[in-house]
């Protein structure tokens, strides 16, 4: 086996299946370029589009993008308003190519803010790659982890007042149950690049026992060497899960 082969063989072996990205760094990406920041934005689609075409040709059940978090409507309304038509955008000229290779889209976060434009595309994009069966491509728009957590609570009090669930029966897996992705592989893995080191409201419930991987590199530049890299490091660790002996994830 070519050392290339090997080296993948012992990343499929070892490596995540649900990767998590923080995309940092568009801004500053074009700061640098002595552009407005809405070209870092654009710079970044195909970063994105490059990170999805490595995580399905190395098998991941799911990937998913921080594209937008609650917290991003504080930004400038001109950027902004640049944001939600470039998400238009990518929608209408990545989704065909995304169901070709048998990629299911989903969008998580509360996508009622958007204008009706946006929620149309979303749905249309939903709708045409549920069936797909490959990677699971999660983009988190007007996502905050916080509002996960509370959406997951409010069910479970409705059917409390309902009078069909006890509050002593309230648990942890009821919960899990009922934020974002419960149906997916638990995330493994949380990239975040241009060298921030926080969370920033991402999925607090999920990565609850993810490894963190921060990288200096900025969004538009981040490429399948970055992102390779990033599942090396995660090889290397020792998952314990809050125990004391390494937990193989992979094993069933």
């Amino acid at each position: 086996m070519s050392s290339a082969n090997q080296q993948e063989a012992n990343l499929s072996a070892h490596g995540p299946r649900h990767v998590a990205i923080i995309m940092d760094g568009n801004g500053r990406w074009a700061k640098r370029q002595g552009k407005l920041r809405v070209f870092g934005h654009k710079a970044g689609v195909k970063s994105v589009r490059r990170a999805v075409s490595f995580a399905a040709s190395h098998h991941l059940d799911a990937l998913t993008l921080y594209a937008f978090s609650s917290e991003n409507w504080n930004r400038p309304a001109q950027e902004v308003s640049a944001l939600m038509e470039l998400f238009v955008r990518a929608l209408d000229s990545e989704v065909k190519s995304l169901h070709k290779h048998n990629v299911r889209l989903r969008v998580i976060g509360d996508v009622s803010r958007f204008s009706a434009r946006l929620q149309e595309r979303i749905r249309r994009s939903e709708q045409l790659t549920e069936n797909n069966d490959g990677l699971t491509l999660n983009v988190a728009a007007n996502y905050g982890g916080r509002w996960d957590i509370i959406q997951g609570v409010k069910d479970l009090a409705e059917q409390v007042q309902q009078g069909t669930l006890c509050v002593d029966q309230i648990s942890e897996e009821l919960l899990g149950e009922r934020v974002c992705m419960s149906d997916l592989s638990p995330v493994d893995l949380v990239i975040r690049t241009g060298g921030e080191h926080r969370i920033s409201n991402f999925l607090l419930w999920q990565i609850a026992y993810a490894e963190l991987y921060f990288t200096d590199v900025l969004w538009p530049d981040f490429d399948e060497l970055v992102f390779e890299g990033a599942l090396n490091a995660f090889a290397q660790r020792e998952r314990r899960f809050g125990g004391t002996t390494p937990i193989d994830a992979n094993a069933s």
